[in-house]
Order: structure tokens, then sequence, then C-alpha cells
């Protein structure tokens, strides 16, 4: 009897506090104008510009820049100590870079400055004179121990035949293809300079079999193999520059014989300091 008195009480007690509350039926709410601006701003205000553009790579130096865009570009001689300025230059594929190997294996071709006018590179060059020195390094290494065991006497590793190997290849695949920029453009032929380190690296890869070669003990051998390596070189060099050095006019010997005996004089130079052993 108690629980009926109390639960008719809190009905009528709930029961009064709903109807006592109006209907709301559809409330509208309105806001104040705001001064939130919605993002991105519809136009460009200060340095912001109001354009999507996609999202950058982490590292903005190996980026290639954007036309139209608001970031300080280095110009004129600055540009040369940036990596953004030698990065087209190492994007090449693997296939390109094989092509570009079995071009310069035959050399009577021609055909390799046409085929990478518009894209020299550097990452062949720059491999292929590294695959030189440890190359040279280690089979003039070799020689000499063979040599000294073959005689009986006590051998010992000469560590300089890495650094003279680096200068050497290093120091010609650079030096030189800048003299034949200067000669050429004294000649009024001149020639792009990326297009001649291209040229003169990829040049240098036959001296990597030749190296290989030169471990059969004869001398005569190797005599051979220097001879070979270097005439093909220097055709190779010269026939790929021909038509630069036809518009030289009478003058082309010259550069002819330049090219041919700084070719020869290289396998000369490998021949006579790797390969002489003397025990």
């Amino acid at each position: 009897m108690m629980s009926g008195k109390y639960t008719s009480i809190d009905n009528q007690k709930v029961s009064g506090s709903v109807a006592s509350v109006p209907d709301p039926g559809h409330l509208t709410v309105n806001f104040a104008d705001s001064t939130l601006q919605t993002f991105p701003p519809p136009e460009a205000q200060g340095k912001i510009s109001g354009v999507s553009r996609p999202p950058r790579d982490a590292d903005d130096t190996f980026s290639k820049p954007v036309s139209g865009s608001d970031e300080p570009q280095q110009s004129g001689w600055f540009r040369t100590f940036t990596v953004a300025a030698y990065k087209p230059y190492f994007d090449v594929d693997t296939s390109d870079v094989l092509e570009r190997i079995k071009d310069s294996l035959f050399p009577f071709r021609g055909t390799f400055n046409e085929k990478t006018a518009s894209n020299p590179d550097l990452y062949g060059p720059f491999w292929i004179c590294t695959t030189l020195i440890f190359v040279a390094a280690s089979i003039g290494t070799f020689v000499t121990y063979v040599a000294h065991k073959l005689k009986k006497k006590e051998w010992e590793y000469d560590i300089n035949l890495v650094t003279w190997s680096a200068g050497l290849f290093y120091g010609f695949v650079t030096i030189v293809p800048l003299g034949l920029y200067v000669i050429l453009k004294y000649f009024s032929a001149p020639s792009g300079l990326v297009q001649l380190f291209c040229l003169y690296g990829y040049s240098l890869f036959v001296f990597i079999p030749a190296l290989c070669l030169s471990v059969v003990p004869v001398e005569i051998f190797r005599w051979v193999v220097a001879g070979v390596a270097g005439l093909m070189s220097a055709t190779f060099v010269a026939l790929n520059l021909r038509a630069h050095i036809k518009s030289a006019g009478e003058r082309w010997f010259f550069i002819v014989a330049v090219i041919f005996l700084l070719q020869l004089a290289l396998s000369v130079v490998l021949k006579l300091y790797l390969f002489t052993v003397t025990v």
C-alpha cells in the first residue's frame, strides 16, 4: 500500500514536470559572423599562396625546382656547387648504361654522341673509373705477388697502387676532357663539357678487360693488349667527335693526334707501372 502511494505520487510529479516543458518544435540557431577564415584561404594573402600544391619530399635538396615556386633558386656559378645541378646527370637506367658500354666496345660505329646528346650521364663514367681503380690495384698486386713467389722472393703489399690508380683514372677523366674542351673551343668547334666527360668516361671501359688479360705472364702479350686497348679507346673518342673535328678545318689533324696520343699514353703508363715487374 505504501509503495503504491509513493508510486502514484512520483508519477504525478514526473507527468507534471513533463507537461510544464513546452514543445520546442524546430529550433533555429543563429551565430554571429565569425572572423575565422576558411582553409585554405580563397585568395593569396601576404606570402601564403591560395594554390594547392602537392606534398614535397622530406629532403628538398633532391627535388627539382617547381616552376612558379616562391623558393629562392641559385643561379650562375652558385648553382654549380649544389647537388641539384648534378642530379640530372645521374638519372639514368641500368639498361642505358649497359647500352653505352656496349657502344664503347664497338668504337667504329661512331653513334655514341648521337645517342647521348640529349641525356649525357656521369653515373657510368664515375663507376667505370672506380671499378678501374680497384681492378688495376688488385690485378697489379696479384701480378707482383705471383712474380715474387715464382722467384721465391719475399713480397710486400704496396698500398700506393690504390692511391696511384685513383689519381690516374680520376685525373685522366677530368683533366683530359677539360683540355679537349678548351682546344675545340679555340678551333671554333665547341662541344659540351658534360658530353666530353661522358664520352671519355665510357672510353675507359675497354681497359677493364685489358687489365684482366694482363694477368697472363707474357711480356709481348701484355704490350699487345695495352696497344689494342689504347687504339680502341682513341678510335671511340675520335669517331664520336668527327663532326667537331671536321668543323675545325685543316687543323683537324692536330686534334686527332692529341686524342690518340693521350689514350695511347694511358695504355703505356698502365703497362709500365702495373705490369712491368722487377724482382
